[in-house]
């Protein structure tokens, strides 16, 4: 499981022109979910997400996360994010999860995400979207469950 997650000033995704989700100060999370991944995979990631001390103390120190500020989640499924580039021109998706199981898994890491009791709102999951955001610093990350198993 991938996940870029941006500090954002606000965020808000559009689905036909309809604005489907949006937040104020906090996190955007673009999500990419592959054919591997499992409940530990999620668990990881959702913890970083929820725990990661990216937000700046009374200092101006990076040493508070979402849940210490009471900050806000938008999240955006993103299959491409499981593309692999190795040779030739065109991305490989191979390793993406396949869409349906792809979605449900989706939906348990979004309640993953609730149980925080933050505001978590979301795009519309295999739809065309348009994001929009104010990136707050630039911060940004990007969290690969896989990397775990290397430490």
């Amino acid at each position: 499981m991938i996940a870029v997650i941006q500090r954002v000033k606000r965020a808000m995704v559009k689905v036909d022109d309809k604005i489907v989700g949006s937040i104020g100060k906090g996190i955007l999370v673009l999500v990419g979910i592959e054919y591997d991944d499992n409940v530990k995979d999620r668990d990881f990631v959702v913890n970083k997400i929820l725990n990661l001390r990216i937000f700046p103390d009374s200092d101006g120190k990076m040493n508070l996360s979402v849940v210490d500020i009471k900050g806000e989640i938008l999240s955006v499924s993103q299959f491409t994010l499981t593309s692999k580039i190795k040779k030739g021109r065109r991305p490989d998706f191979v390793r993406a999860m396949p869409s349906e199981k792809a979605k449900a898994f989706y939906q348990e890491f979004l309640s993953d995400l609730r149980k925080s009791n933050l505001k978590v709102e979301d795009g519309k999951f295999g739809a065309m979207m348009e994001v929009e955001l104010i990136n707050d610093g630039p911060v940004t990350f990007i969290i690969d469950s896989k990397i775990k198993k290397w430490n």
